[in-house]
């Protein structure tokens, strides 16, 4: 695992643009970073990346057959008592799931360890597979980069075969939050790949969803048979429409039943399970949350996204710590494993799964230890 310098193409930021990746600069900075990338060997992408990322897929699947039989485990994870019968319902029934994100802390030479499960929500997959993938095309043709590069991205060809395998003849909706542009490009982005895969599709913002007699509606008053929600179970649970849901005739992709993966409290619980696993790490509910963060820990809300309310103290000192939305949640102690520091910026890397299968994926960069929205995303290349 190598980062190497590389002359950024002049017109990448119109090339974006052109493909609909409108969120390549956020707030002035750079978001997409193309000034550098990371290369590895075929050895280390599937035995290092791609072997454990499929096993960890399995480990936590097993995990959410276990935690739906037992209350007292969906108690400990913070679950709303109104949704253990529809949670343990959606796994029963085998309601279909699209894809998720393991945060993996990987730096060429030992383990990948996985300090998260981004299961409901994640975003980032359109760079990792779509804009990624034409750097690395667009690369080879100018003679920018080596020829005969590969990457570990299978991401969109995945997606499709995801998509197929839903049989749906009713249309399916793509829903996300009023005024993200991220949000609403990934739910283009899938959207796309939906359509070219034979399925009717139709956005809309989830401000928008109405309920009628029980059923969710659109603007039109027309039935949401299925829909894909860019929202967080653990929101949803809280909000009104939450109570609807369970009795609802409308198919949730995410199911219900990944807000047990999604959960970071479900961390504790895998290694509970596979204590000494080489792709975990150390975690216990923290008991403690009002004393200071040992060396060597990491604190974490159950319910969190990007980095926030996270609270980090290497064995060697350094401390680290991120405000945020999320501090009445219940928290998780978990052995600290810091980024690997390449140059000057620490990295981290999101390894897709699609259905069930590791397809791909997506490195972002930061100046400190904790990798957040601001956080800047690399490509990758397998060496020839």
């Amino acid at each position: 695992m190598q980062r190497i310098a590389h002359q950024e193409r002049p017109d990448w930021q119109a090339r974006a643009e052109r493909n609909g990746f409108k969120f390549h600069t956020i707030e002035g900075e750079r978001y997409w970073d193309e000034r550098h990338y990371y290369a590895f060997t075929l050895d280390q992408v599937e035995k290092d990346l791609e072997a454990p990322t499929e096993e960890l897929h399995h480990m936590c699947l097993d995990l959410v057959g276990r935690v739906v039989r037992d209350e007292q485990l969906l108690k400990r994870l913070g679950i709303p008592e109104a949704f253990f019968d529809p949670i343990a319902e959606s796994w029963r029934e085998g309601h279909p799931h699209l894809y998720g994100r393991f945060d993996l802390v990987y730096d060429g030479k030992r383990p990948a360890k996985m300090i998260e499960a981004n299961y409901d929500t994640p975003t980032s997959i359109y760079e990792a597979a779509a804009f990624q993938w034409d750097w690395l095309e667009d690369g080879m043709a100018r003679g920018l980069l080596p020829q005969g590069s590969d990457q570990f991205n299978s991401i969109e060809e995945r997606l499709a075969q995801a998509f197929q395998a839903l049989r749906l003849k009713h249309p399916f909706y793509f829903a996300s939050i009023d005024g993200s542009e991220e949000d609403k490009g990934t739910c283009d982005y899938l959207r796309a790949v939906a359509e070219k895969a034979g399925l009717q599709t139709e956005h809309i913002y989830l401000q928008e969803i109405g309920l009628q007699e029980g059923r969710f509606v659109d603007l039109q008053d027309r039935w949401i048979p299925h829909l894909f929600k860019l929202h967080p179970w653990e929101f949803i649970f809280e909000e009104d429409f939450g109570a609807a849901v369970a009795k609802s005739d409308t198919q949730f992709i995410e199911p219900m039943w990944k807000a047990i993966i999604s959960n970071k409290g479900m961390l504790p619980l895998l290694w509970e399970m596979h204590r000494g696993h080489p792709n975990l790490l150390e975690c216990h509910v923290d008991t403690t949350r009002s004393a200071p963060v040992p060396p060597g820990w990491v604190r974490k809300p159950f319910f969190s996204r990007e980095g926030a309310n996270i609270e980090l103290h290497t064995a060697t000192g350094e401390r680290e710590v991120v405000e945020g939305p999320y501090g009445d949640s219940p928290q998780i102690l978990q052995r600290c494993a810091p980024l690997p520091r390449f140059g000057q910026d620490y990295t981290l890397i999101g390894s897709w799964v699609i259905g069930d299968c590791a397809a791909g994926i997506g490195i972002r960069e930061d100046s400190t230890l904790v990798t957040k929205d601001s956080s800047r995303f690399v490509p990758h290349l397998i060496k020839v």
